[in-house]
């Protein structure tokens, strides 16, 4: 049996496109072409029946190396925090002050497009720092 290799992260929102457009200015994704015959998204959308709009979109890794992101509509709102979690490696190979002074330089791009700051969790024995933010509709995610 072959062995899987690419996967699609799916996340439950309840605004799809606020979301999906916030991860790819977060990852410098970009969202599929538009459907042919349509100059942008937002006019294909409208097209659709008011129930059909805004229940699903994606963004996807410009060279295809990461995996693709998936946003569906559901009816229940975030409750708790988050099983399964994205780290966005900015700070890879840094430590010390240099990877908390990366950690902060992406926390203050991210909060003009809606991030939330959460906590900074400052080194220890076992764990470099690491930033716990959260997404536009409140998912945690970690700048790491």
């Amino acid at each position: 049996m072959p062995s899987i290799k690419q996967v699609q992260i799916t996340f439950d929102c309840a605004s799809p496109w606020r979301v999906a457009r916030f991860w790819c200015e977060v990852l410098g994704y970009v969202l599929p072409p538009v459907p042919e015959g349509f100059a942008t998204w937002d006019a294909y959308e409208l097209t659709l029946p008011p129930e059909k709009r805004d229940a699903g979109a994606v963004c996807q890794d410009p060279t295809g190396a990461g995996p693709r992101m998936y946003f569906q509509r559901v009816p229940e709102g975030k409750v708790v925090k988050n099983r399964v979690h994205l780290d966005v490696r900015v700070g890879t190979g840094l430590v010390g002050e240099e990877r908390v002074a990366a950690l902060e330089a992406e926390c203050a791009r991210l909060l003009p497009l809606g991030a939330t700051r959460v906590e900074l969790l400052v080194a220890d024995e076992e764990n470099e720092s690491c930033l716990v933010m959260q997404d536009v509709e409140g998912n945690e995610f970690c700048l790491d």
